[in-house]
């Protein structure tokens, strides 16, 4: 199967199956024309929630097994829009070097294992994924991803790069609920997001302009609402950051 016509699946399924089936043996021949979609095929259940958007509780709700099930069904939406958005690269920028695209694609293959873990999370509280209204803040972004440099800033480097953060905050807390399989789940997660984060900045130094320093391509490459504020968490945790390769 051409890579165009997988992500295409991806993006525009209406069952979550389809969206997170592992791709396999893939040719890149045929990438297309750009297409820039504006919203992803749902199942019924996990239908966008527009306008006011659903909050993620605090990280003390960790320790309240209802709010901690909003929380993992809230990370699971995070994560299922990161898998949609990879796809939806690949179709946007068909012209892109094939060893981004590569990364895309690898990228996206973790974001689907993220998802499965937060299921089986869910599944294991009793809940289920589209038992709660799901936002789609991510994609509500994609009208100023125009390039490739624009998206890794958005993705790899707003909303991945807060998860540095997210996932180790939020994990911890899992633990010290009692909640060992929940935060092994964001521990593994939290480690991914370091190479996402590292994949973004890679990038970036590639796409920025000759002298120009990675932060400052990084502000001109952002929209408000996107900007440094939303590239962390509430406790900002360097070490991770130079792990991924910022400066």
């Amino acid at each position: 199967m051409e890579l165009r016509q997988f992500a295409l699946e991806v993006v525009t399924a209406t069952d979550l199956e389809s969206k997170l089936r592992a791709p396999s043996g893939f040719t890149d021949e045929e990438p297309g024309a750009p297409l820039f979609l504006t919203e992803p095929g749902r199942p019924e259940s996990l239908r966008i929630a527009y306008g006011r958007a659903p909050k993620v509780p605090k990280v003390v709700g960790m320790a309240d097994e209802a709010q901690r099930v909003r929380i993992l069904h809230a990370f699971a939406n995070h994560e299922l829009q990161a898998v949609e958005l990879f796809a939806w690269a690949l179709l946007a920028f068909p012209e892109a070097p094939a060893a981004f695209r590569r990364g895309l694609l690898t990228i996206l293959r973790e974001e689907q294992m993220h998802t499965r873990l937060y299921l089986a999370r869910l599944e294991a509280h009793g809940s289920r994924f589209g038992a709660l209204p799901v936002s789609g803040y991510f994609w509500g972004k994609v009208d100023q991803l125009t390039t490739p440099a624009r998206f890794v800033c958005a993705l790899s480097l707003t909303f991945e790069g807060a998860n540095l953060d997210h996932a180790r905050e939020y994990g911890e807390a899992a633990r010290a609920a009692g909640d060992e399989e929940t935060a092994r789940v964001l521990e593994r997660i939290h480690r991914d997001e370091i190479r996402h984060v590292r994949f973004g900045a890679e990038w970036l130094e590639r796409f920025k302009e000759p002298g120009e320093s990675l932060y400052d391509a990084y502000r001109r490459n952002v929209e408000w609402p996107l900007r440094p504020a939303l590239a962390k968490g509430e406790r900002f945790d360097p070490e991770s950051r130079r792990a991924a390769g910022l400066d």
